[in-house]
């Protein structure tokens, strides 16, 4: 066997053929970058007089008041406010989405006539319904579900119409002759066809909910991840208001995550690369 020697006064490093391993180094690697940025610009904020106040924002500040937070139940309480009002208002936009796309995609006449209403409604911004929502709901968690449903209805809607005309229509001419009910049709070949463009509109729109989350929690409310951040503003925690900027995005990150193995479990080109 022959072996192969690097040359003298080189560095050798060892390839990551495992592409899960490599992910996870590559990652790393990338978080501690960012670390490196973080607290190189605490350093010029030090550097300043008059920023000073302001390196509390740094990493080693902000990692200290993790602990405190958790004690103190802020971490967990804000979440459990946030994660609800996104899981409501995802549910109601799945409900709603997933068929009106199925209907786009199998009426032609339906998706015609509903193309330039939706179109419309997509291109507003969802925060722009916030004193609309205000006047229609009583309470402020109702008004943060329909902002979070009616800004990630469409992803999920037009992400399944697509999905649903990708399918061969001759599936369903195969299915109506072996004697397939509309039901059947349903579960049997719609659904298992479109699941993965369904899954990759519904992690669009997780995106545009999280967005949409916290903003809208900046008002009103006492409690969720946006009012947390509030929270530490006013009372000039700023290692609390970094250490919860964080929160939201490892959530964000690990929701995200899960989303894209529920699309590769459903892709059928996927490979495992």
């Amino acid at each position: 066997m022959s072996s192969t020697v690097a040359p003298a006064g080189t560095l050798s490093f060892p390839r990551l053929k495992s592409p899960g391993v490599r992910r996870f180094v590559y990652g790393v690697a990338g978080l501690l970058v960012m670390l490196v940025i973080w607290q190189i610009g605490t350093l010029l904020l030090h550097l300043d007089p008059g920023t000073r106040t302001f390196t509390t924002f740094g990493p080693i500040p902000t990692f200290e008041a993790f602990p405190v937070l958790w004690e103190e139940g802020k971490i967990q309480s804000a979440v459990a406010a946030s994660g609800y009002r996104l899981a409501v208002g995802l549910f109601i936009a799945i409900a709603i989405g997933v068929p009106i796309g199925i209907l786009m995609g199998r009426s032609k006449k339906f998706r015609e006539l509903s193309n330039s209403p939706f179109q419309f409604l997509r291109m507003i911004s969802p925060l722009s319904w916030m004193p609309l929502a205000v006047i229609v709901y009583t309470q402020w968690d109702q008004a943060i579900i329909f902002l979070i449903a009616i800004a990630s209805i469409w992803p999920v809607a037009f992400a399944t119409a697509a999905g649903l005309a990708k399918v061969d229509p001759a599936w369903f001419k195969v299915a109506r002759n072996l004697g397939a009910r509309p039901m059947h049709m349903l579960t049997r070949v719609i659904l298992p066809a479109i699941a993965f463009d369904v899954f990759t509109g519904i992690r669009l729109a997780l995106g545009v909910a999280w967005i949409v989350l916290v903003p809208a929690e900046l008002l009103g409310v006492t409690s969720g991840l946006g009012y947390a951040i509030k929270d530490a503003r006013e009372t000039l925690s700023y290692n609390h208001l970094t250490a919860m900027v964080l929160v939201i995005g490892a959530i964000g990150y690990l929701l995200d995550s899960v989303c894209v193995q529920l699309i590769k479990r459903y892709s059928w080109h996927y490979s495992g690369q």
